[in-house]
């Protein structure tokens, strides 16, 4: 085949000109993947002001009503409520996402950070122990809006503003979105982690008054409400240490903190791997170890070593002491008991116990001035 006249013959293989080009035309940007083309997308709101908007399958999609609104509200504070309860597990962690604070250390994949926990504080009282006691810092305070001003929150903002701690006012709904407790009572706040100790630094600390050493251990407690109970009872009876052990046994959670209404800001406290061997520290310092068990050898109220260096272990509600631990101590005392009842909460028996402890001690100081 000859080449038209006036002009070269086409190359093997090469495109006709126009489609050279179109192709030498800058192409456009690829569509972002899930992107709605142009043509479906609303321009402007006056496509989704109306009674009914269409759907990118162009039905039309009907607003929610008021009601709809508060079902799909309560259903999200029943599942909630539910992601409080499995995150006080021993153990347990709260699945990040919504309602978890920004910046929070509860990230899948991170690391935990040395320390004892408790860097979510809520309830009022808790809160305004947590700015008055001021032994660690505090990052913010969320405030939920439209609620009644009493005394305690009044308390809270004017110290946060004397401390420079930022109040963020937030709806009742996203602050309980951000909460890990059933009722923060309309406030919680962000701090650093409570301190931990070294169990030999409390094993020979004496008390606020002068007093020899007072400690509390708990085994294998795992409901924060008792924990935090007894942890509020220690404090105003005195104890001067708390050992927790760092297996089977509920940590500082915010219910903690929450029932603890600030006790956990004032007490020292260790995390030990195995309660056996920190017995064994504790009686090689000096201290008298004394077990709570309904099958103790002894009357809580026939306690002769209360006014010397002391360390009372309180064991699991049910099981009691372990039996390496109950091997341990010095002595296993009980309380009497009356009625038909066979056992104490573990907060009561042990509020009883530290008082127990503290009236001994209250009258040898007596005795000791006469």
């Amino acid at each position: 085949m000859t080449p038209p006249r006036g002009g070269a013959a086409p190359k093997r293989g090469s495109k006709p000109a126009s489609a050279a080009k179109s192709a030498s035309a800058k192409r456009a940007p690829a569509a972002k993947r899930g992107a709605v083309p142009r043509a479906a997308a609303p321009k402007g709101r006056a496509a989704t002001s109306g009674a009914a908007s269409k759907s990118a399958s162009g039905k039309k999609v009907k607003p929610m009503s008021n009601a709809a609104k508060k079902a799909v509200a309560a259903k999200q504070e029943r599942h909630a409520a539910v992601s409080v309860r499995n995150a006080d597990k021993p153990g347990a962690r709260r699945r990040p996402g919504r309602g978890v604070i920004p910046g929070a250390p509860a990230e899948r994949g991170q690391k935990a950070a040395r320390g004892l926990g408790g860097d979510q504080v809520e309830g009022r009282h808790a809160v305004r122990e947590l700015l008055l006691a001021g032994t660690r810092r505090v990052r913010e305070i969320y405030v939920a809006e439209e609620q009644e001003d009493t005394e305690v929150l009044q308390d809270i903002v004017d110290l946060a503003i004397d401390l420079k701690v930022p109040v963020r006012e937030v709806t009742r709904t996203r602050l309980f979105s951000f909460a890990r407790t059933e009722s923060p009572q309309g406030v919680l706040a962000r701090a650093a982690e409570l301190p931990e100790y070294e169990l030999h630094d409390l094993a020979h600390a004496r008390t606020a008054s002068g007093a020899p050493p007072f400690l509390l251990a708990v085994d294998g407690v795992t409901d924060p409400g008792n924990l935090g109970a007894l942890l509020r009872s220690a404090e105003c009876a005195g104890v001067s240490g708390v050992v927790l052990p760092k297996h089977r046994a509920v940590h500082i959670t915010p219910t903690v903190t929450k029932a603890a209404a600030g006790a956990v800001e004032y007490l020292p406290m260790t995390l030990v791997g195995g309660l056996p061997s920190a017995i064994n520290e504790l009686k090689a310092a000096g201290v008298w170890v004394i077990g709570l068990d309904m099958g103790g050898d002894t009357d809580l109220f026939n306690l002769e070593v209360a006014d010397q260096a002391v360390c009372l272990v309180m064991g699991a509600e049910g099981k009691g002491l372990s039996r390496l631990v109950r091997e341990r101590c010095d002595a296993v005392a009980s309380i009497p008991l009356l009625g038909e009842l066979s056992s104490l909460n573990v907060s009561a028996a042990g509020a009883l116990a530290c008082f127990e402890v503290t009236r001994r001690r209250l009258a040898a100081a007596r005795a000791a001035q006469s």
